[in-house]
């Protein structure tokens, strides 16, 4: 198979190292390159929809000449049965114009964080002054502090990145 060119709609080190790691790990020949995106959505996306579209939106502008394939991740929450979710989706658009999506893991917000962001506020800044630290989107995540460490944010994203190439991968056999 020949170099993958390949482009992570964010600057985020989380996203990169999921991205880098599943290539890595396929042990594709890539180069990857990180582009700032507006996800055309929320700050805090607040529905499976709105966070999967911020994904797709991502992906897109991310496809740049000589690019083969780009990634858009993108974290939100969203409403079950009364009780607020973390979610997280991802799209891979290629320079074939095919778009392919997926989903990962779901778990509760306690409701103390769950009633920030009821309130208007972000994910972000809610965990960094619920676990006391700074700039935890950009590692750990929520995931990683509602897990007791044992899933980060890379770890989660790295689960929908597998989705996304293995998807494309069978597209292009």
């Amino acid at each position: 198979m020949k170099k993958i060119q390949a482009t992570i709609a964010s600057r985020n080190p989380a996203k990169i190292n999921a991205v880098s790691a599943v290539l890595t790990e396929l042990g594709l020949d890539f180069e990857l390159q990180p582009k700032d995106t507006n996800s055309g959505v929320s700050a805090q996306p607040y529905s499976l929809e709105e966070t999967r579209l911020g994904a797709i939106n991502r992906s897109k502008q991310a496809l740049v000449e000589g690019t083969d394939i780009a990634i858009g991740l993108e974290g939100g929450v969203f409403e079950l049965e009364g009780v607020l979710y973390l979610c997280n989706w991802g799209a891979l658009f290629s320079k074939e114009g095919e778009l392919y999506t997926a989903a990962g893991a779901q778990i509760p917000l306690p409701a103390n964080i769950a009633a920030s962001l009821r309130e208007g506020e972000e994910l972000g800044p809610v965990m960094d002054d619920y676990a006391q630290e700074s700039g935890i989107r950009k590692h750990k995540g929520a995931i990683g502090i509602l897990t007791a460490g044992l899933v980060n944010r890379d770890e989660m994203f790295q689960h929908v990145v597998k989705l996304l190439i293995g998807q494309y991968l069978l597209s292009t056999d």
